[in-house]
């Protein structure tokens, strides 16, 4: 079941489009003060934007799975991402999960150290968490040299050059 409902989206920003949703997500990502390659989403049909209250979603096609190569770390992210925004913090996040040794763990909250000390912290529902270099999740943006990224989409693994 979405958690997008149609007074949400009354209330919203909604941009449709592949190129568009990737443009919008980046924009705020960089908005708030976090790493530009936290939401390496393909296919985007929808993005939305709440501004009173932070909250945000990306739909996508397809479920991916993403692999952050400088840290090793496999992520997945279902067709529906929800989340509130606000300065340098995710909170409430839906739809991400990270494998950890061979389990799939619920990701919740994304922030980074205050005051900066270059590193980003994930928490699960249980209170569990990680903590890596915020370098692993930035990107080089278009036009601004060339970023590599594995990408996996249902099953097949597809390696994308920027």
């Amino acid at each position: 079941m979405s958690l997008v409902t149609e007074e949400i989206k009354s209330k919203a920003e909604v941009y449709y489009g592949d190129e568009m949703g990737k443009e919008k997500s980046q924009e705020l990502l960089r908005e708030v003060g976090l790493p530009n390659g936290l939401l390496p989403l393909h296919d985007i049909i929808e993005c939305g934007i709440v501004r009173e209250t932070g909250f945000v979603w990306l739909k996508q096609k397809k479920s991916i799975n993403h692999k952050f190569e400088k840290i090793g770390k496999l992520v997945s992210y279902a067709t529906e991402v929800t989340a509130y925004v606000e300065p340098k913090k995710i909170k409430k996040l839906t739809g991400v999960k990270t494998k950890e040794l061979l389990v799939w763990i619920t990701l919740c909250d994304i922030s980074l150290d205050d005051p900066p000390t270059g590193k980003i912290t994930f928490k699960t529902p249980t209170g569990l968490f990680r903590t890596f270099p915020v370098s692993a999740f930035e990107v080089e943006e278009k036009g601004k040299g060339a970023a590599k990224g594995a990408m996996e989409v249902n099953g097949a693994v597809d390696v994308k050059e920027a």
